[in-house]
């Protein structure tokens, strides 16, 4: 018998999606919904601690972990986020924050086993292979997060391959940080803007009208820097593709 498809999932917004870009949080619900599958928000939710964690503030990053942990281990059923980035660092970094703190390295184990990434959960949940769209010529820009460390590869180019009368181009040098890295690019400004410059030149080869992403983090930066240059954003996350 076929897996029984999710019909409840919990969200977990992200900070940036939260305080920046809160359309993407809700086109995620609307294809959701339009799948069938009720969304359920946790109140309370915040950071998961990845800036801290990177920074190496690890007490700081236990601390928001935990917090973290007390909201979503009280769901059940799947943990869904729209960030490839977020969903990397509970699932891989959870665990090494608690490696000598049993009951909370095995609490983040289930948590983090619960969670998905929001391509990753619409083909390998789900089992779409499309999920809404409208034509254009597309190119998709695959996070580091995304594919390094989740493992998720061609997921969100299937999506995008099956929007009727759609095109999805080649990216040249796709699998290329685009140079934000959140601290990273705070840290060390001007090699972060040469990979931007580097990563929008190709997009802008690529011949695509909307590059599409699944982290937001990547298109503030992408899109921050079209928009320093005078030119226009086309830089998407996937949800509001979908959505259209």
């Amino acid at each position: 018998m076929p897996p029984v498809k999710p019909t409840n999932i919990n969200l977990f917004v992200t900070c940036l999606v939260d305080h920046l870009y809160p359309e993407i949080a809700e086109d995620v619900v609307a294809v959701l919904e339009r799948e069938g599958v009720s969304v359920h928000v946790p109140p309370g939710q915040t950071c998961c601690g990845q800036p801290a964690f990177n920074g190496g503030f690890r007490d700081e990053a236990r601390r928001m972990a935990r917090h973290f942990l007390d909201i979503f281990a009280a769901t059940e059923g799947p943990i869904e986020t729209p960030s490839g980035s977020c969903a990397a660092m509970v699932v891989h970094h959870y665990p090494e924050l608690f490696a000598d703190e049993p009951e909370q390295r095995q609490r983040a184990e289930e948590v983090a086993g619960r969670v998905r990434e929001f391509s990753q959960f619409l083909v390998e949940d789900l089992g779409l292979t499309q999920a809404g769209g409208k034509p254009g010529r597309y190119t998709f820009h695959p996070s580091c997060h995304l594919t390094r460390e989740l493992g998720v590869r061609g997921i969100a180019e299937t999506l995008l391959d099956n929007i009727p009368d759609a095109e999805r181009v080649p990216l040249p040098e796709a699998e290329a940080c685009c140079g934000f890295g959140g601290l990273f690019a705070v840290k060390l400004p001007a090699v972060s803007s040469a990979m931007m410059q580097r990563k929008l030149s190709n997009i802008e080869a690529s011949g695509a009208e909307t590059c599409v992403v699944c982290d937001a983090s990547c298109m503030m930066h992408l899109n921050g820097g079209l928009v320093k240059q005078g030119k226009e954003p086309i830089v998407k996350h996937l949800a509001e593709v979908l959505v259209e």
